[in-house]
């Protein structure tokens, strides 16, 4: 049998081990498979202080997903934005973490969190979508030990990062599609 013949049962099985592992995945699952890629370097300045950038005109953003990612030397945790304009941010640790307009605690695994403010966004119905029902995502083993969703209020949707401890982080805005990165360095 001709070398190159053989190789095709094997190309065969391996290709479908690959595609059945990424049907098996929900499609609405809110976290990115784990990378450990070499190379990969955080984004933007970090430091554990306050963080803070006003958006210059109102915005009309949807917080529609929430995923996380392990690389070699940080943790980066993403908010997929749809909607118009650009968004503003707070940004801070805190160790009583309360939700915004009701000052309600927010329960979360981890020893400290980060209170990642969003400004600029709406409710869903105001961009005419469903609601994308963002649920706590769970942390990859690292560091980070989920991400809770406290809601939006006035403009601005609030979440928790669980860590185990205070760390430098930074705050970036990416282009196409849009999105909040937060990277938290080990």
């Amino acid at each position: 049998m001709n070398k190159s013949l053989r190789a095709v049962p094997a190309l065969l099985i391996t290709t479908s081990l690959a595609l059945s592992a990424c049907g098996a995945e929900n499609p609405d699952q809110v976290t990115m498979a784990a990378s450990t890629k070499a190379g990969i370097t955080p984004l933007g300045e970090a430091s554990p202080a306050m963080k803070t950038l006003r958006p210059t005109k109102p915005s009309q953003l949807l917080v529609t997903n929430v995923r996380l990612g392990i690389h070699d030397s940080f943790e980066r945790v993403v908010f997929d934005l749809e909607g118009e304009g650009d968004p503003g941010w707070f940004v801070d640790y805190t160790d009583k973490p309360m939700q915004q307009g009701s000052g309600n605690l927010v329960q979360h695994s981890g020893r400290i969190a980060l209170n990642v403010n969003i400004d600029g966004t709406v409710y869903p119905h105001e961009l005419n979508h469903e609601d994308p029902e963002i649920q706590t995502v769970q942390g990859q083993g690292g560091f980070v030990s989920e991400v809770v969703n406290a809601g939006t209020y006035e403009g601005r949707s609030q979440f928790f990062i669980g860590i185990d401890e205070a760390r430098p982080y930074s705050v970036q805005v990416l282009e196409d599609p849009k999105r909040v990165v937060i990277d938290i360095i080990r």
